[in-house]
């Protein structure tokens, strides 16, 4: 059955720009990411479902398929970043500034899907996007099925299903033991993931890196797609410190430190303030090696 919402934006959403962390690479699989039109697959707590979002005029319009629909037609407003307060926000430095003016309709949304954000997460851990997202691809396309609806995507693999996996299976699509044996763990304890949506950033924060295999990088990528924190930093990745002290400081290379000494002025809108500078293109020079992509006999 096929159900339809449409959403009046009380301001501008950019469905490209906010939707963006939803889809990984131009492979996925589960999820398109466009200007006017953006859909996805999601498994709900009712249900798969499957939803195509449409811009029309001052308006979103949602429409769903599948035992889920209802569901993400309730939680649509969410995920386009409805609940996303930015009032308190000063973007001191002239750079965010234009960023903000320009890239109004960015909003920092929320799929309350935590294990559909975390399993690609552990698969982006210590090795270079590119290879992450065929890993992904090669992973739903070999484990999950057909989403509802006529779009042709297929669902985020279920965790039961992950979980219940030996490691060595994941090995055909360039996915390490550390990985899958994170990955697995995880799955096999998803309630306990998924529980962190109703509860606070710092609380969910805990949770999410008690598990093994959880670290603050991977932590942080979660909370930014899943719960909507837009203070989330992804301290231990190989580019952002570069990308932000570019952005705000002029320098060509940083660390970790150095990013946080930067962004620490714009603490509860950091995650805010790095998707405005990716978002806005400022990245640095390319100068040194490349983070390589791996085969897993090395890792």
């Amino acid at each position: 059955m096929t159900r339809t919402r449409r959403l009046r934006l009380p301001f501008p959403v950019d469905l490209r720009l906010t939707l963006a962390r939803i889809q990984r690479g131009p492979l996925d699989p589960t999820a398109r990411v466009g200007g006017d039109e953006s859909t996805r697959a999601t498994r709900t707590p009712d249900g798969p479902a499957t939803m195509h979002l449409r811009a029309v005029a001052d308006s979103i319009e949602v429409t769903a398929w599948g035992p889920g629909g209802d569901w993400t037609l309730e939680h649509a407003p969410e995920l386009l970043g409805f609940d996303d307060d930015a009032s308190d926000f000063q973007p001191f430095h002239p750079v965010l500034r234009d960023a903000h003016r320009r890239l109004a309709g960015l909003r920092i949304g929320r799929t309350s899907a935590v294990v559909e954000a975390l399993v690609p997460s552990i698969l982006e851990q210590k090795v270079a996007g590119k290879e992450a997202w065929r890993s992904y691809a090669g992973l739903v396309h070999a484990v999950s099925e057909p989403a509802p609806g006529p779009l042709g995507l297929l669902l985020p693999p279920s965790p039961e299903r992950l979980g219940e996996l030996p490691y060595h299976a994941f090995h055909r699509f360039g996915i390490e033991r550390r990985r899958a044996v994170a990955m697995t763990r995880a799955c096999g304890r998803a309630r306990r993931l998924e529980e962190t949506t109703t509860m606070s950033a710092e609380e969910a924060h805990r949770r999410l890196t008690a598990f093994p295999g959880i670290g603050e990088w991977t932590a942080a990528e979660v909370a930014t797609v899943a719960l909507g924190d837009p203070d989330a930093v992804s301290v231990g990745d190989y580019h952002l410190p570069h990308v932000v002290s570019w952005a705000l400081a002029g320098e060509p290379r940083g660390d970790d430190d150095r990013m946080l000494e930067l962004l620490e002025p714009y603490r509860g809108h950091r995650g805010r303030v790095i998707r405005l500078i990716e978002a806005a293109g400022m990245w640095p020079p390319r100068f040194g090696p490349r983070q390589r992509l791996r085969s897993i006999a090395g890792m």
